[in-house]
């Protein structure tokens, strides 16, 4: 909970459904440039939140976000309060600490790329030849072969949507744990995944990489013809999420694994 008011900027998706629900929100308080701001008051979905941090990310300015849903889904966003002033539901905010994930990709032609994910890496098959890919943990082997469609390593955050899909683990916030799901796997037929502390050092090598190519994707930046992937969480780029008291994004998680 924020004693003081912090200093807003108000950044709205460009939909018409986030300018309509913005023109209100414009007069109701002083904003400031959101290079000046301590909280970023985000308009919009899931989608243009996390492009929004993502943005953070690539800057280094890592400011805490408070999302309002004027989207679909809405799961990362807060309901709309309008007799409530932002000021107030921005002093009154949960702090959520999400860390993300650090994707290092080598292509087979020996470039390397970098790029965070909020939700998840994945890696998946380019062609209609089944993926094969060697799984290590911490420098260890510990699986010399999987075969599927591909694999992915989902945080809690992200462990309620494609990791979700993928029949994959619903993770608590603050359990400091990564899900490593198998895309409908082939060999070993019946392994479910594995739950990795936050801690673990992945990494995946391709085999066969010119018959059976592979693109790693770290949420939507997309890395194609892989040859090794390896996957970090870091605390050092840690993002805050702000959510209004009983709206919090770790009760959305719990009643995910009760719905039927």
């Amino acid at each position: 909970m924020m004693r003081n008011d912090p200093k807003l900027a108000l950044i709205v998706s460009d939909s018409a459904k986030a300018q309509a629900g913005a023109a209100a929100l414009r007069h109701s308080h002083s904003w400031v440039p959101p290079e000046e701001a301590d909280v970023l008051v985000v308009l919009g979905g899931d989608g243009f939140l996390l492009h929004i941090l993502h943005e953070l990310l690539d800057s280094g300015e890592l400011k805490p976000v408070y999302g309002m849903n004027l989207g679909t889904v809405g799961f990362l966003m807060n309901g709309q309060h309008d007799h409530v002033p932002i000021a107030q539901r921005i002093r009154e905010a949960h702090r959520v600490p999400v860390r993300p994930l650090c994707m290092q990709a080598t292509t087979q032609d020996g470039r390397k790329f970098s790029y965070y994910a909020i939700n998840e890496v994945s890696l998946l098959r380019e062609t209609r030849q089944t993926a094969k890919l060697e799984v290590r943990i911490n420098g260890r082997m510990r699986m010399e072969e999987l075969a599927g469609d591909g694999v992915l390593v989902a945080t809690p955050v992200g462990s309620t949507a494609y990791n979700l899909s993928a029949n994959g683990p619903i993770l608590p916030l603050g359990s400091r744990m990564l899900a490593l799901t198998p895309l409908s796997p082939f060999r070993p037929r019946r392994w479910k995944g594995a739950i990795l502390p936050e801690s673990a050092e992945v990494e995946f090598r391709v085999r066969e990489p010119k018959k059976r190519p592979v693109a790693a994707v770290a949420d939507q930046k997309e890395v194609r013809d892989v040859s090794t992937v390896r996957i970090i969480a870091t605390a050092e780029m840690e993002l805050t999420l702000l959510f209004d008291p009983g709206y919090t994004l770790e009760e959305r998680i719990f009643a995910e694994q009760f719905q039927v």
